[in-house]
């Protein structure tokens, strides 16, 4: 047995992974998962916890890190402890050049999403289309940890969905930290390319395979600031794109907008809003806020209980709300710890009040939807037999998680038309 350390947390503290957890024999960092393998290879001299190992150093390739041995020559009754094997690249350049791959431009994507054991279930999964991040919100880490904003090419895309349709998957659920940027770092965004262009490409591709009910395309992360009328048009047009959207707000006073430094504003926000539901009917937007960012006054905050109330369209299918949590290094975190930061109390009520505003909106959506009985396209993730009639659950295109149904739904069917039971 082997202990292996891989992803974000061995990526940001790799300096001091083996003075939290000695027992480590292995650390991998987010640009070289795919020698994880070499990591876990059996190794044949026995290890001892007694003698400390040295640390990692960034842009080390995979290798043995000498032991800290006081004596160069060991008694007879003195065990070496095992070498730490690690691999973790400082940023993704590094990765590419002990690959010995060609670095153009920009580091481009090299690694490879195809090989991998899926944990969702059959019918669905996510599909990474980049990652890293440029935008360098105040409040998060990410780009310090996965790096610039590096987009999966085209065709590495098409061969990686053809691969997962032979394995009997209908929904893509599209995922990067800033899907609304694809294709930016890549050159791949003048007219006809970009986010829209690599949509109707997937698009294309899923129809070819079977018409349009082969599967379906969900977006998710998207970036508010960079979103054009051609991408609206993609999701508006495009039959395998389902209506919804997943766009992470995170509030719409304009000054914390400002001190969290996303590139928007509320006029913004209000006229993509409108413009998404009046091109596209229907459609379900999800979105996240955060609650009690450092130095947000209460009229900051009344302000966005104010716009979750009366937000376009009959307001968000979903909206997920999360307090403040400060990262170390960050603007924000920085703010906090100067004391900016909005006591707990406060922060508790704030949150309250905000999910206890977006759940008056939802069950205000249903009773709608309930009097209007619309149908959606369903796709059924189980079915279970009862006394007397089966019941099926699933998830609809405007991402319904939960639809419960009565009727003739068998599981051989990936999906099904039935009339919305609203509970």
């Amino acid at each position: 047995k082997r202990i292996v350390v891989a992803g974000c947390l061995v990526q940001r503290h790799r300096a001091k992974m083996l003075e939290w957890c000695p027992d480590i024999d292995a650390l991998i960092g987010v640009f070289d998962r795919d020698r994880i393998v070499e990591a876990v290879r059996p190794r044949h001299r026995p290890r001892t916890n007694s003698l400390s190992r040295t640390p990692p150093r960034t842009g080390r390739s995979l290798q043995q890190l000498s032991s800290n041995v006081t004596s160069s020559a060991p008694s007879s009754n003195e065990v070496l402890p095992l070498p730490v094997y690690s691999s973790i690249a400082g940023n993704a350049v590094i990765a590419r050049r002990e690959r010995e791959l060609t670095i153009q431009q920009a580091p481009g994507y090299f690694e490879s999403d195809a090989a991998r054991l899926r944990l969702t279930p059959r019918h669905y999964t996510y599909l990474r289309i980049s990652e890293g991040c440029n935008q360098n919100c105040a409040f998060c880490t990410i780009p310090s940890i996965r790096g610039k904003m590096r987009s999966k090419p085209p065709e590495a895309l098409h061969a990686e969905m053809q691969e997962l349709l032979a394995d009997g998957v209908f929904e893509f659920n599209l995922i990067g930290q800033d899907t609304t940027s694809y294709g930016h770092d890549i050159g791949y965004h003048g007219p006809g390319e970009g986010l829209a262009g690599m949509l109707r490409g997937l698009d294309a591709l899923l129809r070819k395979q079977g018409g349009d009910a082969t599967g379906w395309l969900r977006l998710m992360y998207a970036y508010p600031s960079c979103f054009t009328d051609e991408m609206i048009d993609a999701i508006a047009q495009l039959p395998t794109v389902v209506k919804y959207l997943d766009m992470p707000l995170q509030h719409i006073s304009d000054p914390v907008l400002s001190k969290m430094r996303r590139h928007t504003s509320r006029k913004l926000i209000e006229t993509l809003l409108e413009k998404l539901h009046r091109r596209i009917p229907g459609i379900a937007i999800r979105t996240t806020f955060i609650a009690g960012y450092p130095g947000e006054t209460d009229a900051q905050h009344r302000e966005l209980v104010d716009f979750i109330r009366h937000a376009p369209g009959s307001g968000f299918a979903a909206a997920g709300v999360f307090p403040y949590s400060p990262e170390p290094g960050t603007p924000a975190g920085t703010a906090h710890a100067r004391g900016a930061a909005i006591p707990d109390a406060v922060v508790q009520d704030r949150l309250a009040e905000l999910y206890e505003t977006q759940q008056q909106v939802v069950f205000a959506r249903h009773e709608a939807m309930a009097k209007a009985q619309p149908e959606f396209d369903v796709l059924v993730d189980s079915v279970t037999q009862g006394e007397s009639k089966s019941k099926t659950t699933g998830k609809s295109g405007a991402g319904e998680k939960r639809v419960p149904t009565q009727g003739d739904c068998t599981p051989d069917a990936p999906t099904s038309r039935h009339r919305r039971l609203m509970a």
